[in-house]
């Protein structure tokens, strides 16, 4: 006689948290669609307003001189060393901003659909409140500010993304404030930092950090804009609720099936 167990392998588990909480793709994709183009009509809407933009600039310019934040121009005199370093900020101002962003929710929506609404939320809401300022509070850009000494560098070295201020239709480049660029790019490096779990994950900072140095320093943007963009974000991460850990769903074996006999032939004669 000899007796037999035989064991099933493992079935998956039936769908967990992670796979419920995606939410459905063509939906998604509408949404985001829809949030871009909603932000490129509030651009369009603040235009328009030359006048006070230039003035309001010109309080901000004086209000940081007041608070003794360092000038735009000691970033700015660290890449006019040398055209290739320039040219690089330039084109990480130009080609870095919404294709990482857009990154960066594709891959949330792929491997931490949970997390996704919660950083696409805090996206919208960050969106939605710097439109808002935008329309309230026009504000030229510092390149355009005689007052500050600062040069277009995206005009005279390239690339540039931007036209004449008065004949551009694409852009209303009189919504400096706040710096959609600084918070987006520190809601990445969050979101990232939140997510994952590598001792390395901390380096996503220096994305907000360059960030920051090329907006200034190219003269897109004051300090202040990049800190009041902080400040809409923080305010934004505090409404939205962030989701819990969700663990990866494991394997679940199936009950083991009692042991069977077999009798072999010719046993007991």
């Amino acid at each position: 006689m000899r007796t037999d167990e035989e064991f099933e392998e493992p079935e998956p588990a039936p769908p967990g948290p992670r796979t419920r909480d995606r939410p459905p793709l063509v939906r998604e994709l509408l949404l985001v669609a829809g949030l871009f183009l909603v932000y490129k009509l509030g651009r369009q809407l603040a235009a328009g307003h030359t006048a006070e933009a230039y003035r309001n600039s010109r309080e901000v310019w004086d209000l940081e001189r007041a608070l003794h934040l360092p000038g735009e121009g000691v970033v700015q005199s660290s890449l006019l060393h040398g055209d290739t370093l320039v040219q690089l900020a330039n084109t990480y101002y130009a080609a870095v901003h919404f294709p990482a962003t857009a990154a960066f929710l594709v891959w949330l929506y792929l491997r931490r659909p949970g997390h996704y609404i919660w950083a696409r939320r805090a996206l919208a809401a960050v969106t939605a409140a710097a439109l808002v300022l935008h329309l309230a509070y026009p504000l030229a850009p510092p390149r355009l500010l005689p007052v500050t000494g600062l040069v277009d560098t995206a005009r005279l070295y390239g690339p540039s993304v931007y036209g004449p201020p008065d004949a551009d239709q694409l852009s209303n480049q009189f919504a400096a404030m706040p710096s959609l660029h600084f918070g987006w790019a520190l809601m990445v490096a969050l979101g990232l930092i939140a997510v994952t779990r590598s001792v390395w994950r901390w380096l996503w900072l220096l994305h907000p950090l360059v960030t920051l140095l090329v907006i200034v320093g190219t003269a897109n943007h004051f300090w202040l804009d990049a800190i009041a963009a902080a400040a809409l974000l923080g305010l934004a991460l505090a409404a939205v609720r962030r989701p819990r850990h969700v663990p990866a769903p494991t394997a679940v074996p199936r009950p083991r099936r009692p042991a069977r006999r077999r009798t072999l032939v010719g046993a007991g004669r």
